[in-house]
């Protein structure tokens, strides 16, 4: 299985700056709808939300920027399960043109099973481990993305 087709748009013009380029803030925008809808796939869409109390929440995530995405671009978002264990989720996303394998930018995101009463963590419920399980299986051929864990710093001097 390849990784999950999770959201696609076309990029609007409220989305677009002065160079006439997709906003950098857009972008995370994009992979927002696709972490929604990824939640949607797994079982954890609105009605689960309200019955079980429990969300996703971001802890931590990285955004690169790797080609400039103009006006009118019809956009999609691929996501891969990369870990996860009871209470944690690590994914990645990476934008492309549709039907265009060229990655346009990626985004790695490590998020938090929540119990919103507390708020604290809380392990996922048995179905949706199954299906992390499952979509986890079902993707442990693909690549290691080449834009995860890495680490914003400086080289060092010579």
């Amino acid at each position: 299985m390849p990784a999950l087709t999770t959201y696609t748009t076309a990029i609007i013009p409220d989305w677009v700056d002065y160079n006439g380029h997709l906003r950098d803030a857009f972008y995370l925008l994009i992979f927002s709808y696709a972490t929604d809808s990824l939640m949607d796939q797994l079982g954890m869409d609105s009605n689960h939300r309200e019955a079980s109390g429990n969300s996703l929440f971001t802890l931590e995530l990285h955004l690169n920027y790797l080609h400039e995405v103009k006006l009118g671009t019809e956009v999609e978002v691929h996501t891969q399960i990369i870990g996860h264990d009871r209470k944690r989720l690590h994914l990645y996303h990476s934008l492309h043109r549709v039907g265009d394998a060229q990655e346009l930018a990626g985004n790695e995101q490590m998020l938090l099973h929540v119990d919103l009463a507390g708020p604290r963590s809380a392990p996922f419920s048995e179905p949706v481990l199954n299906k992390l399980l499952a979509m986890t299986a079902l993707q442990s051929d693909l690549p290691t993305p080449a834009y995860i864990g890495r680490v914003i710093a400086l080289p060092p001097e010579k």
